[in-house]
This record gives C-alpha cells, sequence and structure tokens, in this order.
C-alpha cells in the first residue's frame, strides 16, 4: 500500500471517529465502567511530541480494549492551560496569552486527532475556561475556610527569569524546573497550602492503590517521614531554649556544639545579648545571596560563624555547648536548629575540624580521630552515662524515655516534605479569590461572585520586584469589603499552574455542570480513576498536590473516594537519535508531524509502543519506524490471502491462541514491545503458510486494532465482516491450546548442559532418557561412568549424575 493510500485511510477513519466518537460514554449505563486519563498537556505553542504520543496511545490501547470487552469507557482529554508555561511563549512570541492558548488548543487538537485518537470530544476541559476555574476558586475557598490555605512571611525561592515564586519542587540544581534561571531567596509574603497536615494519610493512602513501586517510592521519598525526637536544648541564663528533631537521640551524649540557620528568629531575639553582631549579619547577608542548593548541596567547604555571647545547655549532660550560624541549615527544614555529634556524622566531623571543636564518640568500633565513624545503627553506646553499654535500638527508646520523663523533649514524628507555596506573581493564573480589608482581615470572595476573572490588558508582563501584574491595575484590585463594606484590596497574585490540573479528573465525566463541580451521582459512578499514565516527571508534584487535593474533598464530603487513582503508571523518556533527552536546543526534537507525513499515523503509533520497554528510556531511530512500515504492509497483504474455510487452520492454531493470550496479558502489563513482537511472530507463521481464513484474519485484526486503528479498521470494512472494530469484542483463547504438545528441554550432566532434547510434554522420566541417550553427546559424557541419580522434572530438565 502506497503512502498516499495509507494517508487517505487515516483521514476517512479519523473523520468517522470524530463523528462517531468511540468512547462516547453512556449516560445512566449500568455497565462495569472503565476510566482511563492520561496527563493533561501544556499547549504552550511547542505542539505534541512523541513523549506525548507515547502516554495517549499507551492508555488508548488499553481503552480500546476496554471497550470491546463491554465496559462503559471514558478516555478524555483537556488542557492545563494556566501558568507559567503558556504565559512565559507569550511574552516570548509577543502576544496575549488568552489568543496564543486559544490557538495552541487547536494545533494540539489537530494533531492528536491526526494520530487517531478516539477520546470523548464532548468531555473536553479547558483550565481558563471561567466555568472550570469558578471550581478551582471554590476548592480553594473550601481550604481557606477549613485552615488549609494560609499566609506568611517568609524566605523563598524566586526565579529571576520568570520572576515568580517556586515551591521546592519547581527547581532543581538552584536552578528554576521550567526557564533554567538562578532562583535566589526573598523575603516574602506568601500563601501556603497545609499539604504536611496530610502526610501521613498520603503515605497511607499509597497501600489503598496499585502505583508501580518506583512511583510509590518517589512519592514516599518526597514525603520523607522520619521519626525520633524532638529536643529541648536550653540557652543559658535565659528562658529560651532552641528545640532540635534528631532520629538519633541516642548520640545526646556527643553533642558539643549547635548549628542554627542564618534566619533563626533567636539571633533576632537574643540580639542585644550577642556580642559579635556585626560578623552575624555580615554572614546574613552573604547565605541571603545564595540559593538553597548552593546552602545545603554544594556548600563542600563548611563555613558559619560562632555566636558569641550565649551558649546552648547540653540536655544530658547538662555542659554549655557553643552556637554557630551557618548557611547548610535552612529554616524550611525541621526547626531550622541542629544538634551536632561530629564524631558520627561527617558534616559535623568536618565542622569540627574546621573550627577546633570537640569530637566525642558515643558508639563504639570506629576511629574519631580519622574521621567520624557513620557505621553506627547498631553497635555498643560509649562515654553515655546511663545509656553505657546498651545496643542503639535500646538506647534510643531510653532516652526518649528520659527526654519525657524530665520534660525535656519528646517522641516526634517529621517529614521532609513541606507545606505547598501556591501563588505566582504572574497574570495568566486563577486569580486567588480573597479580599484584604485592614479591619476585617482577610475575607473570601461570595461564592455566588465566583468565578473572580482576570481583567483584559495589554500588558501582561511580570516585574523585577516579585510583584503581581495585577498589583499595577487599581481598577481591579479596588473594591469593598463584603463583610463591613469598607475600602479593601483584592489579593493580586494568582495561583500556580498545579491549581487546575490538582482537580481535573473530577471534571471530565460532568464538564457542562454550572451548579457543581460534578454531581454526587456521577462521582459515585465513575470514581476513582481506574488507569491514570504520564511521565515520571509528575509522579511527586502534580500527583501528591491532586492526591492531596482530593483527600481533604473527601473529608469535607464532596467526593465518595479516598482516593482519586486506583493505578497509576508512568512511561519512560523518548530520547533523541543521539541517545540525548530531546530539546529544541540540541536540535534532536523528534516531530509527530513530520513522522506522519513520512510514514503515516499507524506506523508512528505502531513503532512508538515499539521502541523498547515502556517504563525505560528508548532512543528514536528512524530505520525502527521504517521496520514497522514494513510490518503494517505486510499485515495489508493479509486481504489478497484468504483462504477457504471456518475457524483457524490446524497449522496455526496454537500461534493464534498463544498470541492472543501474549497479547492481551502484555497490553494489561504496558508491555507494548513484546505484544507487537508476538504479532510480528505470528504475520510470520501466516506468511508461511501461505494463507489465512476469514475467522484467523477476523482475529488477527482485532489485537492489532488498539495500536494501528486506522489501517485494521479499513481491514475490516473491506472483508465485509459485521458491525465496526469499534463495537467488536475483545477475542478469547482457549487455554489448552496455548500450551505446547511437545517441549524443548536441557539435559544435564552433574548439572551441565551436555545438550538439548524434544519429547512430549507429558513424557516420563524412561521416555525422557530413551531420547536423552541417542545423543552422541550424552553418551560421551556418560559412558564407562556410574549413574548415580536422575533427577527428572517434567516440561523443566533432566539432570544425571554420574561418577
Amino acid at each position: 500500500m502506497s503512502l498516499y493510500e495509507h494517508k487517505k485511510i487515516e483521514e476517512k477513519w479519523q473523520k468517522h471517529w470524530e463523528e462517531n466518537e468511540t468512547f462516547r460514554m453512556e449516560e445512566n449505563s449500568d455497565k462495569e465502567k472503565f476510566y482511563g486519563l492520561v496527563e493533561f498537556p501544556y499547549p504552550s505553542g511547542v505542539g505534541l511530541h512523541v513523549g506525548h504520543v507515547r502516554a495517549y496511545t499507551s492508555l488508548e490501547i488499553i481503552a480500546r480494549k476496554r471497550r470491546m470487552e463491554g465496559f462503559n469507557v471514558l478516555f478524555p482529554i483537556g488542557w492545563d492551560a494556566f501558568g507559567l508555561p503558556t504565559e512565559n511563549y507569550a511574552i516570548k512570541t509577543g502576544r496575549h496569552p488568552r489568543e496564543v492558548t486559544d490557538e495552541n488548543i487547536k494545533v494540539f487538537t489537530r494533531q492528536l486527532k491526526r494520530i487517531g485518537y478516539a477520546f470523548d470530544w464532548d468531555k473536553e476541559i479547558d483550565t481558563t475556561d471561567p466555568k472550570y476555574f469558578k471550581w478551582t476558586q471554590w476548592i480553594f475557598l473550601q481550604l481557606f475556610k477549613h485552615g488549609l490555605a494560609f499566609r506568611d512571611r517568609t524566605y523563598v525561592n524566586f526565579c529571576n527569569g520568570c520572576k515568580v515564586v517556586l515551591a521546592n519542587e519547581d527547581f532543581r540544581d538552584g536552578r528554576c524546573s521550567l526557564c533554567g534561571s538562578e532562583v535566589v531567596q526573598m523575603e516574602k509574603d506568601v500563601w501556603f497550602l497545609k499539604i504536611r497536615d496530610y502526610a501521613e494519610r498520603l503515605l497511607a493512602g499509597l497501600d489503598e492503590v496499585d502505583y508501580s513501586p518506583r512511583i510509590r517510592l518517589e512519592q514516599e521519598n518526597w514525603i520523607g517521614k522520619s521519626i525520633g525526637a524532638e529536643v529541648d536544648f536550653a540557652i543559658a541564663g535565659y528562658d529560651k531554649a532552641l528545640s532540635v528533631f534528631t532520629t538519633r537521640p541516642d548520640t545526646l551524649f556527643g553533642v558539643t556544639f549547635m548549628v542554627i540557620a542564618p534566619e533563626h528568629p533567636l539571633i533576632q531575639d537574643l540580639k542585644e545579648k550577642i556580642t559579635n553582631m556585626d560578623a552575624i549579619v555580615n554572614y546574613q547577608d552573604q547565605a541571603k545571596r545564595k540559593t538553597e542548593f548552593e546552602r545545603v548541596q554544594l556548600a563542600k567547604d563548611k563555613t558559619g560563624v560562632r555566636i558569641e555571647g550565649i551558649k546552648a545547655i547540653n540536655p544530658v549532660t547538662l555542659k554549655e555547648i557553643p552556637i554557630f550560624i551557618a548557611d547548610y541549615v535552612m529554616m524550611g527544614y525541621g526547626t531550622g536548629a541542629i544538634m551536632a555529634v561530629p564524631g558520627h556524622d561527617n558534616r559535623d566531623w568536618e565542622f569540627a575540624t574546621k573550627f577546633g571543636l570537640p569530637i566525642i564518640e558515643v558508639i563504639g568500633g570506629g576511629d574519631i580521630t580519622e574521621c567520624a565513624y557513620t557505621d553506627s545503627n547498631s553497635g555498643i553506646m560509649v562515654n553515655s552515662g546511663f545509656l553505657n553499654g546498651l545496643e542503639v535500638k535500646d538506647a534510643i527508646a531510653k532516652t526518649i524515655e528520659y527526654l519525657e520523663k524530665e520534660k525535656l523533649g519528646k517522641s516526634t514524628i517529621n517529614y521532609k516534605m513541606k507545606d505547598w507555596a501556591f501563588n505566582r506573581q504572574r497574570y495568566w493564573g486563577e486569580p486567588i479569590p480573597i479580599i484584604h480589608c485592614k479591619k476585617c482581615g482577610m475575607v473570601p470572595v461570595p461564592e455566588e461572585e465566583l468565578p473572580l476573572e482576570l481583567p483584559l490588558v495589554e500588558s501582561y508582563e511580570p516585574t523585577d520586584n516579585g510583584k503581581s501584574p495585577l498589583s499595577s491595575i487599581p481598577e481591579w484590585y479596588k473594591t469593598t469589603c463584603p463583610v463591613c463594606g469598607g475600602y479593601a484590596e483584592r489579593e493580586t497574585d494568582t495561583m500556580p499552574q498545579w491549581a487546575g490540573s490538582s482537580w481535573y479528573f473530577l471534571r471530565y465525566f460532568d464538564n457542562k455542570n454550572d451548579e457543581a463541580f460534578a454531581s454526587p451521582e456521577k462521582l459515585k459512578y465513575w470514581m476513582p480513576v481506574d488507569w491514570y499514565n504520564g511521565g515520571m516527571e509528575h509522579v511527586t508534584r502534580h500527583l501528591l498536590y491532586s492526591r492531596f487535593w482530593h483527600q481533604f474533598l473527601y473529608d469535607i464530603g464532596c467526593v465518595p473516594t479516598r482516593e482519586p487513582y486506583a493505578k497509576r503508571t508512568a512511561q519512560g523518556l523518548i530520547l533523541g537519535n543521539d541517545g540525548e533527552k530531546m530539546s529544541k536546543s540540541k536540535g534532536n526534537v523528534v516531530n509527530p508531524d513530520v513522522i506522519i507525513e513520512a510514514y503515516g499515523a499507524d506506523t508512528l503509533r505502531t513503532y512508538i509502543m515499539f521502541i523498547g520497554d515502556y517504563e525505560k528510556a528508548a532512543p528514536w531511530s528512524d530505520n525502527g519506524a521504517k521496520g514497522c512500515r514494513r510490518f503494517l504492509d505486510r499485515v495489508w497483504k493479509l486481504q489478497t490471502m484468504i483462504a477457504e474455510g471456518k475457524g483457524y487452520p490446524k497449522s496455526l492454531e496454537s500461534s493464534i491462541h498463544k498470541t492472543i493470550k501474549k497479547v492481551g496479558d502484555d497490553y494489561e502489563e504496558m508491555k507494548y514491545n513484546t505484544a507487537i513482537a508476538a504479532m510480528m511472530t505470528l504475520l510470520n507463521d501466516i506468511f508461511k503458510e501461505g494463507s489465512i481464513t476469514r475467522d484467523a484474519l477476523k482475529t488477527f485484526i482485532k489485537l492489532l486494532y488498539p495500536v494501528a486503528p486506522h489501517i485494521t479498521s479499513q481491514i475490516w470494512e473491506n472483508m465485509g465482516f459485521e458491525k465496526t472494530l469499534d463495537d467488536t469484542t475483545w477475542p478469547s483463547y482457549d487455554d489448552a491450546k496455548t500450551i505446547d504438545d511437545v517441549v524443548e528441554m536441557a539435559v544435564q550432566i552433574n548439572g551441565k548442559v551436555r545438550g538439548t532434547i524434544t519429547l512430549p510434554r507429558d513424557a516420563d522420566k524412561e521416555q525422557a532418557k530413551a531420547i536423552a541417550f541417542q545423543q552422541e553427546n550424552i553418551l560421551a559424557h556418560t559412558q564407562g561412568k556410574n549413574i548415580v541419580k536422575e533427577i527428572y522434572v517434567p516440561g523443566k530438565i533432566f539432570n544425571i549424575v554420574v561418577k
């Protein structure tokens, strides 16, 4: 089949699926439902890339299979169009975000339809639609009213490129994840959501769902639960104390100094008592110019300043110990203070060595004069008073008991995850529906006035001072307080792009509802999402955020399930031809439109799933795409190879049943590459046979249909088969016919393989032995020797032990 013919076929079926939506969900259905969901794309001007194609195709394969299995399928699409990706693209092109959003949604839609995705376009959503973000704002107000949304002044991560405050999750290695610019520390009023209050529930919820092991591990590591103790170190001569969290309270006898963050409030509280404030202030100024990454990750050479004039008291030795400020301690982690145990921590050992501080061994086994002894999760306590002679695990328990009895500390659980910084100093986002009144404080916008929409402006560029562009539009932010009627001002920061994507899965099945974000009846039927697929880059931020919002909505009685997603999977990256991550700067990006022009949409779909292990990164290869095109051309030729007869040819019967089982199982396990390989093998068997019955062709086409829907739908129509592939059933197999009548078995002599034999599956040991001893190599290794043992496992192995 020529490329021209292939494209004509694809255009025909794309129009068919648009007019007769394959996955149009059935209202009030009593069928079992399947809700398959793929992450929102950002319509930010770059168009689809092959990574999108892999994610969408993978789950559409499952959705098409479920439809054939009789499920009521919901497989929708929508647009995460608020936020930095879209606005940055708008700024780059000098156009308004509204204009570029509408245009790019059209581009994405065209590309998706061209690839052949049978989305339920009737359920399409857009986070920038006021009818949608009305409910984003409504959910925020519920969080605010329940004390989970609050405003605080703190040091934040400010991106010099995007001109916005970033959450800890939004940058890596000291640079913005989106634009790559340097991230610096800035003191600012920031909105936070108390996601930490849900840390334990987010961990517990992982036991209720089917997430792949690596996704679960990412979630657990990001939450970062640790069990230990909170210990109070009194400040000598003052009614103040430094509180620290430690997972190793057993090492308290080895604490010889303390370190606090440069921003720690103790410095301000006791500044009149500190005798070297000039040096402290100078060091604080230096710390402000460093990013968190530079302070924590790059700080190879430990710096710090001893605070003169105050000391802490070790709660178990009662000795006074010095206090330092050092920039490797952050206020956002734990309590902003650490107890230093240089005998058993590398960082503390380096710091103590540099500043000439005592180093005490409290767990035996190392040489602390050379380096810290860090292999200390077990061992015997030494130089530790009432803990001497105890094992570490017993010492931890006894120390906590002592601290609680003496009111010096308590057993505590801590989490690495911090509260979610929930605002942007940008124009293109959901306005935060809060009004600031000098008399009444922060007041919610009345719910009946939602949505609170953005003003239409010509200038929306970010400012250099960390303020939102909305703060320069008095006609928008000046208002009256809904409580007292006095002068008030609207909040001018907007929500981050994560807001709209934190609940979108609840809107697809009821996207035109103006009275609620979704009706209770539809929520009960469709939730949870049965299978959610996307990229590994979203299994911390987006996944945690959306689970948090959903669990909150469950707590206030708005949704019927605790968890939003029953199953979560993730794909590996598609790399460029050079094996590197695709990027425009490297010139290795693969545009799906180019591949479709060269080979057709079915080839793109087939190759993107055949390219390698779905969960692992795989490099793109034009030769691989050509190979998949040849495979589809051979499939097309099957129409010319029809033989008389019903059912499957006897010679192909076992192969067909095996392939049905293999392809079905592999689809479910996301082993798409091996499923396609199995169909390629069956196709080779058919060509060796030289012909195929209509029933065998039906089965083959059904198996391939979810991967290559255009060509298979046309073959189905050409052959005059009943209905359409959309409405047919998934093929079944006979288990007995997937088992070979004969098997190939290794024969070992004294544990080493010396040959292989082919024998009936149900052959006994004597039959196996008779066949084995017809082989020259087996005879050569047994002649003149005594057989002392024969180990025979039917269908598996035959081991002969000789002396």
